[in-house]
C-alpha cells in the first residue's frame, strides 16, 4: 500500500477492526420498539421533561395565516358549508375545501399563490393525492389529485416544476383536469381517500365499503376509469341496487379514516364505531384487497385480552366516558419488526398492535423474515398517556404521572393526534381557555439509569423513555404532517442507508424513506438528516414546529455563552462520549445542510470543549473494583474469587471520535462498494452491469464530512491543541511517546497497532504477575495512558483519511463508467470486486490491489490512442484526492506506460527505441510499484528485452531487500511469501523466453492491439533475443534467479545456450541439482575399485539430466577428468526399480564416454599424468568389461527364458518321458527364475563376483564363467582345477546339445577369445582328451560320424592357428600310456596329429608365398614345384619331418589290423616325402 509512512498500514487496519466492532455494538444496541415497551413496564419514569435552562427541544419556527381567498370563501358560506382540510407532504402543499371549491397553497413558505379548483357543482366530501402510474399520462403529470363528491369521482393531474436555479423543486404547481377520468359515485358519499406508493387509489364510503379507482390508458370497449367495490359480495351488491334504503336493516358503521403501510403493504381503517380493520394488499402490494382482521373492543380496558401487558398505571377503568380512537398510524420496520400499527386514544393512551400471530415475541421469529404477511390484529402493548403539567416543569426526580390515578377533570382530552417516526403530536383541549400541543419525542439522554431503585439497571437502560414538550396554540389542531426532506437530501440519505441491514426495508419514495430514519433517534442520524419539522394545520392557520436535535441544543448553548456548569450538565445527561461526538460535529461542521448555522466562534468553543480534560475526562484505569472484589467482608483475602485484570478506560474525547467515525462510516463500512444490476446468473462478469452501489452525490457528501473531521483532527495536531494535538505533535512516529523508541517498525509495530484499541497490560515477568494478585500496583502512568489514547485517536484519524480517499476514488471511477473500467479484469477479479466491502477497500491488501487494477483501467482509458487525455491530467486528480492509492511512484509508472503506448504506434525504429528507453528509465526508479506482468509484455512487443530482464530483477530485489528469502530465523510463512513474490518476478522473464521459444508474439499483439514491431520474427532473431536474455540474466548477481533461469532453459531444451552462456555458478547449480557435491566427485582415486564403489550414491532419475549437462559442460570446457567422474557416476547410478533405472546400453554408453574422457585427460598436453589418472582409466576399463559380461549374461538369461517358455509346445510329441508334467513344471520355474534374474540385471551394475556366483553358475552359463575366470586372471593349482572343471562342464553341455560338432564349434569360439594365455584359461590336454574320447565313442557306437580333422582343426582354431601348443598336447597324451591304454584311441590321436602337421606345413608355406592357407594347400597338392618358391624355413621343415618320422613309428607299434593303421602311416609317409623332395610336393 502507498501509505504516508511505514506504520500507517497496520494502524489503519487496527483502527478498522475497532470501527467494525463499534458498528456491531451500535447495531446490537438498537432495540426493537416492542422490546423497549416491554422493558418500560418495569420503569417508574416513562416520561421526562426538557430542562428549563436549556434551549427548547421543540419550538415554533414560523406561523402563517390561511390564504385570504379561503377565508373569504368560508365567510361567504356563513360558516355552514362543508369544509375539509389536509396536507400533501409529497408536494409541500396544504389544501382546504369549502363546498365545491378546493384551495391549494404552499405550507412551508408563502409565495402569494393559492390555486382554486371548482370544476364541480357538488360539495367536496373527500380529497386525496396519489402518485401517477407510469405510462398512462404524460411525464409532466407526476401526481393525481382525487376529488370525491356525492355524485362524481374526479381525477385531476398535478404537475410540479422546480425553480429556475433548481433550489426549489416545488416552486410551481399546476392542475390539469382529466375529463375522461371522471366516474359517477353511484350515490355513495366517500369519507376518506388512501393512496399507495404504487399509485393505487382506495376510497371509503358511507355505506361501510371500500372502493378502488382503477384507471388505464383505455382501449376498445374498456373504460379508462372505473370504480370497484372491494369489500362486498354478490348478495350485498344486489341488496344495494334492488332494495330501497328504507328496507335495509342494521346500522352501517362507515370507515372514517384509512392509512397505508407501504412497506408491509397493509391498509388499516377505523370506523365511527371505533372498530379497527386490517386489509392485506399482497406481498408486493399489487394483490387483491383481502380483509384480515377486525378488532371491536380496542378502547375497553375491561377486556381480558389485554392481560398483563397493559400498564399498571393506565387510566381508571371506571371512567364514565368511553375513550375513542383519534388517530391510527403504521409503524415502520425501522421502528419495530413485530409491532405494526399504533392507535392513539382520546385520553392520550397509545395501543400498539401487531398483525402477526408471533408478534410480541421477538425471539421466536427469525430476522430473515420480519415482514410476514398479516394474519390477525391484536394488542401487544400499551403506553400510558403523557402527564399533565409539563409546562410547569416536570423534573426527573418526580413521581411518575403514570403511577397515579388522576381526576377526570385533569385527564387529557385529545381532539386530534399525529404520529410519525417515533414522534406524537397531541392536541389537548383540557384547558377551556386555549388548547395546547403536547409533543412526545424519544429521549436521547442517559437519565434512565436514575430509575435503578425501581428495577434492574439492564431493564431500565432498555426501557422506552420519552420527552414531553408543550406548545400553546391558538385555535384547534385539525391535522399535522411531516415536512419531508428535499429530494436531493432524501436521495443521498436513501442511497446511503437503503442497503444497511437495519434499514433494508426502506423501499418507499426517497423522501418518505429518509424521513423514517428519524425513528432511530437523533443521535445516530443528526449528522446526516436535517432538523425535523412538522407543519400543524389549525383553525387559525399553519404553524411550523421544528425539533432541535441534541447537537442543536449544544450549539445554542455555545451561542448563548452558557456557563461551564451547563455544559457539564449537558455532558452528564448525554454521556461524555455522545457529547464529545457532538462537539466534534460542531467543530468540524459536520451537521448536514446546516453548516451555515455553525459560526466559527461556536466551532472553536466546541473544539475547546472537546479538548477540555475537565469535561471530557482523562484516560484512567478501570480497576478500582478489581481488588476490592478480591477481599472478603471481614477483610481477609478470598482465594476463591477471580481478580479482574484492570483495563485502561479512555476519555470521552476518544469515545466521541469513535462514535462520530463509526456513524459516518456505518452506511458503507460492511457493505460492498459495487453491485451488479440486471444480474441473472452467479457470474457477475457475464450477467449484469457492475456499477457503484452509492450514488456520486452520496459519496461526495460523505467524503466531505469525513475529510472535514480528519482535517479538524490534523489541524489540532499541527497546532498542538489539546491532549491529542500536544502528544501527537511531539515528533515523527519514531521519536515521540506515541509510538515509542523501538527501532524495528515492522512486525512489532503491526502488533502494537492491533493492540491500540483493546485492553492492554504491561509485559511483566512471572514474579510480577504473582505480585499483581497480592497487592494493587500502578499498571500505567498517566503519560502512558495519554500516549495510548492519543495513539488510538491518531490511528482513527488515519483511517478517516484513508476512507475519504477511497470515497474520492470511487467517485472518480463512477464518473468514468465502472463497466468500461472492469472490462480488463478477469472473471475472478470481477467476482472479488463485486464482493469487496468498503472496509476491505480501506484496510486490506486485497482492496488495495483491486483499487490499483481499477486505476490501471482508468489510466488505460486516458492513455488510449484516441486522445482522451494525458496521464498528467488524471494523475493530478488522483494525487490530490487519494494519494495513498496513487502516489509519485504510480505517476511515474503510468508515465512509462504512456511512453510505451506511444512507442507501440510509432513506425520509426529510432523513436521507438528512445521511447522504450525513457519508459525503462522511469520504471527503474519505481520497480516495486509497477505492474510488471503487463508492462514487460509491452517491452516484449517492442523487442526491448533489457527492460524485460532488469525490471523484474529490480522488483525482486526491492521486495526482498533484507534477503529474508534465505533467512531461516524468520517465520517460515513469511519466508515462503517472500520466495513466492520473487519467483513471480522471475516468471515474467521465463515467460518471455518461452514466448520466444514458441516462435510467435500473436497473443501479445491481440492483448494490446499492436502490430509492426511485434510481428512474428525469424528463428535467427529469436535465438539472438534468447541469448541476450540469458546474458543479461547471468550478469545480475542473484543466485536464486540464476537457478530459476537454468531450470527453465533445461525445461525448454535450451541446453546448448545454457552451457555456452551459463554463469560461474552453473557448475554448482548442476552439482546441487544432481545431488552430488563436487568435492566428493573429484576425490583422488584409490587404486582399488571397491573404494570407488563405496563412494557411489543414489541419484534420482529426475536429476540425471543435470549430471548429464554437467558432463557436457566439462567436456566443452576441456575438463576431461571431471567429465569422466560425472559420467562414471551416471553409469553407476543406483535405482530402486527398473522403470527409473537407465538401461544397460545407456550405462555402457556412459562408461564408454567416461573411458574416452579419461584417455583424453591422460593424453592431454596440459595434463600432468599421475597415478590417480591412470587408476581412474584402469578402473573405468575394468567397469566397462564387467558391464559387457553383465549385458551378455542378461541376453543369455532372456534367451533361456524364451526357450523354456516355448519348450512345452515343441516337446509335446515326446512320449518316452515318464513324468512329462513334472518336467514342464521344472522348466516353467527355471524360466521364471531366469526372467527375474534378467530383470535384476537391468536395474543396476553388478560386481564380477555377483555375476559369476549369482547368475552365471546357477544357470550353467559355463562359457560366461570361463570368460569371467579369464578376466579375473585365475592361476594356481586351485584356480586351474576350477577352470578344468568349468571346461569339462562346458564340453559336456555342448556334447549333449549337438555332439562333437557342437563341441568343436564352441571350442573354436571360446578358445579363440581366451587364447593366448599361460595355459590356465585353456587346459588343452583336458579338452583334447575329452573330445577325442567322445569322438571315438560316438563314432564307434554309430551315434555321430566324426571326421578325423574336426577336433584337430578345432584345437588349432582355439590356439589361433598355432600348431606347437596343439602338437605338444598330443605328444604329451601319446607319451602317457596310462591315459591312452586303448589302441583305437591312440590311433585316433595320431590321425589328429597328422592333420595338425599338415596344417602346420601349409601355414608355413602360405607365409612364405604370401598367400592363404587354402592357396598353400593348392601348392602343397603338387601344382607347383619347390624351386618356383623361396626356400622353406629349414628348421620348421626339419621339425615337421622329424615329427612325421616319429609318429610313423608310433603307428607301426599299434596292435591293430593293418587296414586300420595303413592310411595313417601312409599319410605321415607322404608328408615326409613331400617335405624331403627338392623338386615337388
Amino acid at each position: 500500500m502507498a501509505w504516508e509512512d511505514e506504520i500507517i498500514g497496520p494502524d489503519v487496519a487496527s483502527a478498522g477492526l475497532h470501527i467494525s466492532e463499534r458498528i456491531g455494538k451500535d447495531v446490537a444496541a438498537q432495540l426493537d420498539l416492542e422490546e423497549a415497551l416491554e422493558a418500560s413496564r418495569y420503569a417508574s419514569h416513562p416520561y421526562s421533561a426538557h430542562p428549563k435552562e436549556w434551549p427548547p427541544l421543540v419550538e415554533v419556527a414560523e406561523t402563517r395565516e390561511l390564504p385570504q381567498m379561503l377565508i373569504e370563501r368560508y365567510n361567504a358560506a356563513g360558516g355552514e358549508g362543508t369544509a375539509l382540510c389536509g396536507i400533501f407532504s409529497e408536494i409541500h402543499r396544504a389544501w382546504a375545501s369549502v363546498d365545491n371549491s378546493l384551495f391549494i397553497w404552499r405550507f412551508d413558505k408563502w409565495d402569494g399563490q393559492c390555486q382554486e379548483y371548482n370544476g364541480e357543482e357538488q360539495a367536496i366530501c373527500a380529497v386525496g393525492l396519489a402518485r401517477a402510474k407510469p405510462g398512462i399520462f404524460v411525464e409532466a403529470i407526476q401526481y393525481i389529485l382525487v376529488i370525491a363528491t356525492p355524485v362524481e369521482l374526479i381525477l385531476v393531474g398535478v404537475c410540479c416544476t422546480s425553480s429556475g436555479d433548481g433550489t426549489d423543486p416545488y416552486a410551481e404547481l399546476s392542475l390539469h383536469p382529466l375529463p375522461e377520468y371522471t366516474i359517477p359515485s353511484d350515490g355513495i358519499t366517500m369519507t376518506c381517500v388512501a393512496c399507495t406508493d404504487k399509485g393505487h387509489i382506495f376510497l371509503a364510503g358511507r355505506d361501510g365499503h371500500i372502493y378502488e379507482i382503477q384507471y388505464t390508458t383505455g382501449s376498445g370497449w374498456r373504460k379508462r376509469c372505473r370504480k370497484i367495490c372491494l369489500t362486498s359480495g354478490l348478495g350485498n351488491l344486489l341488496s344495494r341496487w334492488v332494495l330501497p334504503n328504507a328496507l335495509k336493516f342494521g346500522a352501517v358503521d362507515p370507515v372514517v379514516d384509512m392509512v397505508v403501510d407501504d412497506e408491509r403493504h397493509i391498509i388499516y381503517a377505523r370506523t365511527e364505531g371505533m372498530k379497527l380493520l386490517a386489509f392485506d394488499l399482497g406481498a408486493n402490494g399489487d394483490g387483491p384487497l383481502t380483509k384480515i382482521a377486525e378488532e371491536k373492543n380496542l378502547v375497553d380496558p375491561r377486556e381480558a385480552q389485554y392481560g398483563s401487558r397493559w400498564s399498571a398505571g393506565s387510566r381508571a377503568a371506571t371512567r364514565a366516558e368511553k375513550p375513542s380512537i383519534v388517530c391510527i398510524a403504521p409503524l415502520s420496520p425501522v421502528e419495530s419488526k413485530w409491532l405494526h400499527v399504533v392507535a392513539v386514544l382520546s385520553d392520550g393512551r397509545r395501543l400498539y398492535l401487531s398483525t402477526s400471530s408471533s408478534g410480541g415475541n421477538s425471539s421466536s421469529v427469525g430476522l430473515s423474515k420480519p415482514l410476514q404477511r398479516p394474519t390477525c390484529l391484536k394488542i401487544i402493548a400499551t403506553r400510558p398517556s403523557p402527564p399533565l403539567g409539563v409546562g410547569g416543569g416536570l423534573t426527573f426526580g418526580a413521581i411518575s404521572a403514570a403511577g397515579r390515578a388522576q381526576p377526570d377533570d385533569l385527564a387529557l382530552k385529545v381532539e386530534s393526534a399525529f404520529y410519525s417516526a417515533g414522534t406524537f403530536v397531541l392536541s389537548d383541549s383540557t384547558a377551556s381557555s386555549m388548547s395546547s400541543l403536547l409533543i412526545v419525542h424519544r429521549d436521547s439522554t442517559i437519565q434512565s439509569s436514575l430509575s435503578g431503585n425501581f428495577g434492574t439497571t439492564t431493564r431500565s437502560s432498555r426501557a422506552l423513555r420519552e420527552s414531553v414538550s408543550s406548545l400553546h396554540v391558538e385555535g384547534r389542531m385539525l391535522c399535522a404532517a411531516d415536512v419531508l426532506p428535499l429530494p436531493d437530501t432524501a436521495c443521498i440519505v436513501q442511497s446511503l442507508y437503503s442497503d444497511a441491514e437495519a434499514f433494508s426495508f426502506l423501499r418507499e419514495s426517497c423522501e418518505k424513506a429518509s424521513a423514517k430514519l428519524w425513528a432511530k433517534g437523533d443521535l445516530p442520524t443528526q449528522h446526516i438528516l436535517p432538523r425535523r419539522r412538522v407543519v400543524v394545520f389549525s383553525t387559525m392557520g399553519l404553524m411550523e414546529v421544528v425539533f432541535n436535535r441534541p447537537v442543536d441544543i449544544l450549539r445554542r448553548l455555545f451561542e448563548s455563552n452558557a456557563s461551564r456548569s451547563q455544559i457539564e450538565d449537558f455532558f452528564n445527561r448525554f454521556g461524555a462520549g455522545e457529547a464529545a461526538a457532538m462537539c466534534l460535529m460542531l467543530a468540524a461542521k459536520l451537521v448536514y445542510a446546516e453548516e451555515n448555522l455553525i459560526s466559527n466562534t461556536v466551532a472553536e468553543k466546541a473544539a475547546e470543549t472537546f479538548e477540555d480534560p475537565g469535561i471530557v475526562g482523562m484516560p484512567q484505569i478501570d480497576g478500582t473494583a478489581a481488588l476490592s472484589n478480591a477481599r472478603t467482608q471481614a477483610g481477609g483475602f478470598s482465594m476463591g474469587q477471580v481478580v479482574q485484570e484492570a483495563e485502561p478506560v479512555f476519555s470521552g474525547a476518544h469515545e466521541g471520535l469513535c462514535l462520530c467515525s463509526s456513524r459516518l462510516l456505518f452506511p458503507i463500512w460492511e457493505l460492498p462498494v459495487m453491485i451488479v444490476r440486471g444480474q441473472v446468473a452467479s457470474d457477475a462478469c457475464l450477467d449484469g452491469v457492475i456499477v457503484c452501489r452509492l450514488s456520486s452525490g452520496a459519496m461526495k457528501v460523505l467524503e466531505s464530512k469525513i475529510r472535514s473531521l480528519e482535517h479538524f483532527l490534523r489541524s489540532r495536531r499541527n497546532k498542538r491543541r489539546g491532549l491529542y494535538g500536544y502528544v501527537a505533535g511531539l515528533g515523527d512516529y519514531s521519536g515521540s511517546i506515541l509510538y515509542g523508541t523501538d527501532a524495528h517498525t515492522g512486525p512489532s509495530s503491526h502488533i502494537a497497532a492491533r493492540k491500540s484499541f483493546g485492553p492492554q497490560t504491561r509485559e511483566v515477568d512471572s514474579s510480577d504477575r504473582v505480585a499483581l494478585n497480592k497487592k494493587q500496583r500502578l499498571l500505567y502512568t498517566s503519560a502512558e495512558l495519554a500516549a495510548m489514547e492519543v495513539r488510538a485517536m491518531e490511528c482513527l484519524r488515519r483511517l478517516l483519511r484513508r476512507s475519504s480517499e477511497a470515497l474520492f476514488l470511487l467517485q472518480l471511477i463512477s464518473h468514468h463508467n465502472v463497466t468500461r473500467l472492469v472490462q480488463s479484469l478477469d472473471s475472478n477479479s470481477c467476482q472479488k470486486l463485486v464482493q469487496l466491502a468498503f472496509h476491505q477497500l480501506v484496510c486490506s491488501e486485497e482492496g488495495d490491489q483491486l483499487a490499483m487494477r481499477l486505476i490501471s483501467g482508468l489510466m488505460e482509458y486516458y492513455i488510449g490512442s484516441d486522445g482522451r487525455g494525458t496521464v498528467d491530467e488524471i494523475s493530478a486528480k488522483l494525487k490530490e484526492g487519494c494519494p495513498s492509492y496513487f502516489n509519485e511512484s504510480d505517476y511515474k509508472y503510468y508515465l512509462a506506460v504512456e511512453c510505451l503506448e506511444r512507442a507501440s504506434v510509432t513506425s520509426k525504429a529510432d523513436e521507438r527505441e528512445i521511447l522504450a528507453r525513457d519508459a525503462f528509465n522511469l520504471l527503474t526508479k519505481v520497480p516495486e510499484s509497477a505492474d510488471l506482468s503487463s508492462v514487460c509484455k509491452r517491452f516484449e512487443i517492442l523487442r526491448f528485452y533489457e527492460a524485460v530482464v532488469r525490471l523484474p530483477l529490480q522488483k525482486a530485489q526491492a521486495l526482498d531487500s533484507k534477503v529474508d528469502s534465505i533467512n531461516n530465523k524468520i517465520d517460515p510463512r513469511d519466508r515462503d511469501t517472500i520466495v513466492a513474490q520473487r519467483e513471480e518476478c522471475y516468471e515474467i522473464i521465463m515467460n518471455a523466453i518461452r514466448s520466444l521459444k514458441a516462435g510467435g508474439q500473436s497473443g501479445l499483439q491481440r492483448e494490446f492491439g499492436t502490430s509492426g514491431s511485434g510481428s512474428v520474427i525469424d528463428e535467427a532473431s529469436r535465438n539472438k533475443y534468447i541469448r541476450q536474455i540469458i546474458q543479461l540474466g547471468v550478469q545480475w548477481p542473484d543466485t536464486a534467479f540464476h537457478e530459476h533461469l537454468y531450470k527453465t532453459l533445461i525445461e525448454l531444451g535450451l541446453e546448448n545456450e545454457l552451457l555456452e552462456y551459463g554463469g560461474s555458478d552453473l557448475v554448482s547449480f548442476l552439482q546441487s541439482a544432481g545431488r552430488k557435491p563436487l568435492q566428493e566427485a573429484v576425490t583422488p582415486v584409490i587404486s582399488t575399485s571397491p573404494h570407488l564403489h563405496d563412494r557411489e550414491a543414489a541419484v534420482p532419475s529426475s536429476y540425471t539430466k543435470y549430471l548429464d549437462l554437467l558432463a557436457k559442460y566439462y567436456v566443452l570446457k576441456g575438463q576431461h577428468l571431471l567429465a569422466a567422474h560425472v559420467l562414471y557416476r551416471l553409469a553407476e547410478r543406483q535405482c530402486s526399480n527398473a522403470e527409473e533405472a537407465p538401461t544397460l546400453l545407456q550405462r555402457y554408453q556412459y562408461l564408454s564416454n567416461a573411458v574416452l574422457q579419461a584417455k583424453s585427460a591422460s593424453s592431454s598436453i596440459n595434463s600432468t599424468r599421475n597415478t590417480a589418472d591412470d587408476g581412474l582409466l584402469d578402473m573405468l576399463e575394468a567397469k566397462l568389461a564387467v558391464l559387457r559380461f553383465q549385458m551378455k549374461i542378461k541376453e543369455e538369461l532372456e534367451l533361456i527364458a524364451t526357450r523354456l517358455e516355448d519348450l512345452p509346445e515343441s516337446s509335446g510329441s515326446v512320449s518316452n518321458d515318464p513324468f512329462p508334467q513334472r518336467n514342464l513344471l521344472v522348466d516353467a520355474e527355471l524360466a521364471k527364475a531366469a526372467k527375474d534374474k534378467a530383470k535384476e540385471l537391468s536395474v543396476d551394475l553388478k560386481s564380477i563376483t555377483q555375476l559369476y556366483n549369482d547368475y552365471a553358475v546357477p544357470f550353467q552359463l559355463w562359457e560366461m564363467c570361463l570368460e569371467i575366470l579369464n578376466f579375473a586372471n585365475y592361476s594356481g593349482e586351485a584356480d586351474s582345477k576350477i577352470v578344468r572343471e568349468t571346461w569339462a562342464r562346458l564340453l559336456d553341455q555342448a556334447l549333449s546339445r549337438g555332439g562333437v560338432a557342437e563341441a568343436c564349434s564352441m571350442l573354436k569360439r571360446v578358445g579363440s577369445n581366451l587364447y593366448p594365455g599361460d595355459g590356465a584359461s585353456i587346459p588343452l590336454d583336458t579338452i583334447c582328451l575329452q573330445l577325442e574320447k567322445a569322438a571315438l565313442e560316438r563314432f564307434t557306437s554309430g551315434v555321430e560320424l566324426v571326421g578325423d580333422e574336426d577336433i584337430a582343426r578345432a584345437l588349432l582354431a582355439a590356439c589361433r592357428g598355432a600348431p606347437e601348443p596343439v602338437l605338444g598336447i598330443y605328444d604329451q597324451l601319446l607319451s602317457n600310456g596310462a591315459i591312452l591304454s586303448s589302441s583305437n584311441l591312440r590311433l585316433r590321436l595320431l590321425r589328429s596329429v597328422l592333420v595338425v602337421l599338415r596344417e602346420w606345413g601349409m601355414s608355413v608355406l602360405a607365409d612364405k608365398l604370401g598367400t592363404t592357407t587354402a592357396g598353400a594347400s593348392f601348392i602343397y597338392s603338387g601344382a607347383f614345384s619347390l624351386s618356383q618358391t623361396p626356400a622353406v624355413n629349414q628348421g620348421i621343415r626339419d621339425k615337421i619331418i622329424s615329427l612325421a618320422n616319429r609318429y610313423m613309428t608310433e603307428v607301426r607299434r599299434l596292435a591293430l589290423p593293418q587296414n586300420q593303421t595303413e592310411p595313417v602311416y601312409r599319410g605321415f609317409r607322404e608328408l615326409e616325402e613331400r617335405l624331403l623332395s627338392p623338386s615337388s610336393y
